[in-house]
């Protein structure tokens, strides 16, 4: 047996014992809160808005009931910023499940809960942009409960991503983890709706097992279409600086992007929970958190 060939099968024994044999997460209340997220009563969630503090309270509630800790006292982090001449405060959710095998080394994921608010009296939801994210943030949160990672995890909510992604630069600035004990950023934006049904998966070339572990995991998928691109090296618009991963990857920070193509209804008042695909939402979380079971599994 040759060494690539070796290298595939060590792989997909490693990813195939990853997988659970009951179900991940409960999808009913997975698209429970998108729905309730991207309600008009968060009045579209813009930083530093009473819907931004309503969103924070409900995503501060959901990380409690579901037994996770903080990982600042409140699991706010607050900080202020600049935005076309505008101050603005912005407050990060930040969470912390403990790892069983490397507790010393931390894997971030993370979605931003802001989206563009209220504008010629129409509220921008944002349910794909990116309450999709948030709830899926919340069901990793559902899945370590019973099965935890090896690698401490930090669930982050960030805040103003659609401002400059303002909340994901202070944290890896100031972060209350040492930033070289951060190994790893799985990142989720948009994740709800696809007409082609499909996933994409960026940044499988900053990690050198990445790429064959990706295209290994890839294949397990019936329901969606799991591509990896959007990395500068497929003709496509690259997405390596499109959200949040940008401010880790800035630092050397390894990550995966999870997102989809953008459609009509993006940062538009009709991005609405009426318009998502549950279907290919609930299967895109659930190939998520394989593709975490397999970065987890990574000798950082």
């Amino acid at each position: 047996m040759n060494t690539k060939t070796l290298l595939c099968f060590l792989l997909c024994s490693v990813f195939f014992a990853c997988i659970p044999s009951k179900t991940l997460i409960d999808n009913d209340a997975l698209l429970a809160r998108v729905k309730v997220l991207s309600s008009d009563a968060f009045e579209g969630r813009k930083s530093g808005t009473e819907g931004a503090k309503k969103a924070r309270s409900y995503i501060i509630n959901h990380l409690k009931k579901l037994n996770v800790k903080p990982l600042t006292p409140s699991f706010k982090q607050e900080f202020n910023f600049l935005y076309e001449t505008k101050k603005y405060t912005g407050t990060n959710i930040l969470g912390i499940i403990n790892g069983t095998d490397k507790p010393d080394t931390y894997i971030v994921i993370s979605a931003h809960y802001d989206h563009l608010g209220v504008q010629n009296n129409s509220i921008y939801n944002g349910a794909d942009d990116n309450a999709s994210g948030v709830s899926a943030l919340l069901a990793f949160a559902e899945y370590f409960k019973e099965n935890p990672p090896a690698h401490s995890v930090i669930l982050a909510a960030f805040d103003a991503e659609e401002l400059g992604f303002e909340g994901s630069k202070y944290f890896v600035e100031h972060t209350i983890i040492s930033q070289d004990k951060i190994v790893f950023n799985i990142n989720m934006d948009m994740v709800s709706r696809s007409n082609d049904s499909e996933l994409f998966i960026v940044g499988a070339n900053t990690h050198k097992l990445l790429t064959p572990l990706l295209n290994t995991a890839i294949l397990t998928s019936k329901k969606i279409k799991l591509t990896v691109g959007h990395d500068g090296s497929d003709g496509l618009e690259d997405w390596t600086y499109a959200s949040d991963h940008a401010s880790f990857y800035r630092k050397q920070i390894p990550f995966l992007y999870f997102g989809v193509a953008d459609h009509n209804d993006y940062h538009k008042s009709t991005d609405d929970f009426e318009n998502i695909h549950p279907e290919f939402y609930k299967e895109a979380v659930h190939q998520i958190i394989l593709m975490f079971n397999v970065v987890d599994k990574i000798n950082f």
